[in-house]
């Protein structure tokens, strides 16, 4: 910007100037030009004066140029000239252009890197110079500063000129040390102790692990903030007439620390009186007040009472009331410390839907995204269906995010949806891999695309080739098939696998079909055909194998021809993810349309999520099993095994019953050996405990027991149940989903399983 004496001087000489040209009656002007300018052409000038060629000389226009021309911002001065010629009068407007910036250094920062720091100033380089703008940048870095500790920095700068339109800026830094939070006190806190409150703030007391955590950290805005958190607390705990000081910081006498100190006029506690309803009501009172949470005697909670005005809000909205206003009136007894609570209702006039818009699908067809919308056009406002539309979009696990507002219709009762979804990549290349003593290492690959040709098309190409194993599968399902309900699909596969006992080897396909009967429950169906191979037997099975007179152990190709169904209840908050709600799932197999392997295979899944605490989530699971003969003998690999994921810390496939043969080696000297035979039933459960570690790249900690047996008399199922624990890592990483995991097991079997666990990884990559 000018400085007032420069736009002073240059108004000064336009008026000295126009002085003399005011008497020269008649006099016009032949030609307009511009002078000093260097970076700006004289066009972008021009352009914006209001004096041509051929015009009277004009003290308001030549005015109204200089701001015009002030107002592009490239100038520091501005002045007008008249010029005699042979053809007559030349107005010349001659400009000092505002000096650019090409370089910029820093001096002295060590603990924040140069190039953060050149993101918070408020100019860059090759660009205008401002003084403001320099203003702004030091209150920038000195806050960054602020914000990691170093509370007393300070911050220089210098400007050097190079030409008359060229600068440098140098900024000094001295950073000073880190000075951090020892201590919060309160006063007037009777209810909650210190060590609560501290417990509702975001800010920290240092501590020796200060430079990890981050604890101690003075953020103005932040500590702010955390005299609101304390509000709320109180305000949610029954203190209505709570009031929290604005937070004092202080720099110790030593400055090396700084003190905080909080005051805090609690009042009374107030509970819950009489709670009532008025206005216009769509449901009965009794029936409206079991959908609230607050209770008659119970202390009032603000946090309650806003989930219950959202609570009596859906209610209405799930009618078509989009504009229904639920207030509070809210009457205090100060001698008998309640408060009566009155729910006013005003359910405005019933709204309907006009159009749905659509956007951010560039890749997803509408139709994929519309078929998961539970509300439509023409048809009545639902709020209800509005908030399950947006869970149904990202259970899909097409879109980064899924936001559904909406707009003002043609009408005063209707309303515009708009649906704005960001895509994110839906095809996956995944390898995984694990060590064992037993089976060395395992490497799998697998390519994926859940939204083929963006219809929702969902598409697996994979691969697992390994020391022990080898997997080939192609698949293409369809969930959506013919744009009607119904999910239709298919397999074909190949896999070899060596187990401790056998080698087997399986090829076969499948085509699957379910229906979802509504947005929590869905059935399906499968059938498949399978030809399949055992092979290459350990000498332990060979002898078994020539002991078997009924088959029980074969080494021949069978074929297997099979139907499965199932029905599952899936109510998670987030299928991908879920932190609430549960899963239920209970399938049937039959095994005998055909082929030589017959059997009846039956399998109940329970999954279990609870959020404990914020982020902290429980879960629990509970798998049952049981698989029966139907005419022939149960397969030996089609029974029941655990271990591995199955059961952390036990190795894969070995919890089972067994059978112990003796061998002798060239020596003539005998040996046992076990053949893990599989059993005709199975439990298995985990409980396990989930939580953030690192938020902000999404690394999360798990914590679980495991537990399960398989076996053939039910009367051993708990007598030989097998414990584990353990821990793991989740992380979402930049190449896909990670996954760690360790488990110890708590009764270890002798000769079969390490007392020192096991670990296992995955992890996969997106494109």
């Amino acid at each position: 910007m000018p400085s007032f004496r420069n736009t002073t001087s240059a108004m000064l000489m336009a008026l000295i100037s126009f002085s003399t040209i005011a008497y020269a009656e008649g006099e016009k002007l032949v030609e307009i030009k511009t002078q000093g300018n260097r970076r700006i052409e004289s066009a972008a000038i021009l352009n914006v004066i209001k004096m041509h060629a051929g015009d009277t000389l004009s003290d308001d226009k030549t005015d109204a140029d200089i701001r015009a021309i002030y107002k592009l911002g490239h100038f520091q001065d501005v002045q007008v000239l008249k010029e005699e010629s042979d053809k007559g009068i030349v107005l010349v407007y001659s400009v000092q252009e505002k000096p650019i910036v090409r370089e910029i250094s820093f001096e002295g920062n060590k603990e924040i890197t140069t190039e953060k720091l050149k993101e918070a100033l408020e100019f860059r380089l090759n660009s205008v110079f401002s003084t403001k703008d320099l203003a702004k940048s030091v209150t920038k870095l000195k806050k960054m500063y602020g914000d990691e500790g170093y509370y007393l920095a300070d911050v220089q700068t210098e400007v050097k000129k190079g030409s008359t339109s060229d600068l440098s800026v140098v900024v000094k830094i001295i950073e000073g040390d880190k000075i951090l939070i020892k201590d919060i006190r309160f006063d007037g806190n009777k209810a909650f102790s210190n060590r609560k409150l501290l417990g509702v703030m975001e800010t920290k007391e240092k501590w020796f692990l200060s430079w990890l955590t981050g604890a101690g950290t003075y953020k103005e805005e932040v500590l702010k903030n955390d005299a609101m958190l304390i509000t709320d607390h109180y305000l949610n705990n029954g203190y209505v007439n709570i009031k929290v000081g604005e937070p004092a910081v202080t720099l110790n006498e030593t400055k090396t620390a700084l003190d905080v100190h909080i005051v805090i006029n609690e009042g009374e506690q107030y509970r819950i009186g009489a709670i009532g309803f008025k206005g216009e009501l769509l449901e009965p009172e009794t029936v409206l007040r079991n959908k609230l949470k607050s209770e008659q005697g119970e202390i009032f909670n603000r946090s309650i009472l806003r989930t219950d005005i959202g609570t009596l809000t859906d209610v209405y909205g799930d009618k078509g009331y989009a504009f229904a206003t639920i207030n509070p009136q809210t009457r205090p007894d100060n001698e008998k410390k309640i408060i009566d609570l009155t729910f006013d209702v005003d359910k405005g006039e019933l709204v309907y839907i006009e159009r749905i818009n659509i956007a951010g699908n560039p890749k997803t067809r509408d139709k994929v995204v519309r078929r998961e919308l539970r509300v439509s056009e023409t048809e009545l406002y639902s709020a209800g269906g509005l908030k399950r539309s947006k869970q149904n979009l990202m259970n899909l696990g097409f879109f980064e995010e899924a936001n559904i507002a909406t707009a003002k219709g043609s009408a005063g009762n209707k309303l515009n949806v708009n649906v704005d979804v960001k895509e994110k990549p839906t095809g996956s290349f995944s390898i995984g891999g694990g060590y064992s003593s037993l089976d060395g290492p395992i490497a799998q690959g697998s390519i994926q695309q859940t939204n083929f040709l963006g219809l929702g098309l969902k598409a697996n190409l994979s691969a697992s080739i390994g020391k022990i194993s080898q997997t080939y599968s192609l698949g293409l399902t369809d969930p959506y098939f013919m744009d009607t309900k119904w999910t239709l699909g298919g397999d074909i596969y190949r896999s070899e696998r060596m187990y401790y006992d056998y080698v087997r080897r399986v090829t076969g396909a499948d085509i699957k079909g379910g229906y979802p009967i509504n947005d929590f429950i869905s059935a399906f169906i499968m059938y498949k055909y399978e030809i399949k191979e055992l092979y290459n037997p350990s000498t332990a099975y060979q002898q078994l194998h020539d002991a078997d007179t009924n088959n029980i152990y074969p080494l021949d190709k069978t074929t297997t021809s099979s139907i499965l169904s199932s029905i599952t209840h899936n109510n998670t908050d987030y299928r991908l993810d879920p932190s609430s709600g549960m899963i239920n799932s209970f399938s049937a197999e039959y095994a005998g349309l055909g082929g030589n392997n017959k059997y009846a295979r039956f399998i109940a899944d329970n999954n279990y999520f609870y959020p404990l605490y914020k982020k902290l989530i429980a879960s629990t699971k509970l798998t049952l099993g049981y698989i029966a003969n139907v005419g022939a003998q149960i397969p030996i690999d089609e029974k029941f095994y655990l271990g591995g994921i199955s059961l952390c810390g036990y190795k894969l496939r070995t919890v089972s019953p067994y059978a112990i043969t003796q061998l002798r080696d060239v020596n003539a000297n005998q040996a046992n050996q076990i053949v893990f035979l599989g059993g005709e039933k199975e439990i298995a459960g985990n409980f396990e405990l989930t939580f953030p570690l690192i938020p902000d790249v999404s690394i999360k900690g798990a914590l679980f027991f495991d537990y399960g047996n398989s076996f053939d008399d039910a009367s051993m199922a708990f007598q030989s149940m097998l414990m584990s624990y353990g821990f793991g890592i989740r992380w979402a990483s930049p190449i896909g989903p990670l996954r760690l995991e360790y488990g110890f097991p708590l009764n270890p079997r002798y000769g079969v399983d390490s007392t020192s666990g096991r670990f296992e990884f995955s992890i996969g990559t997106m494109f």
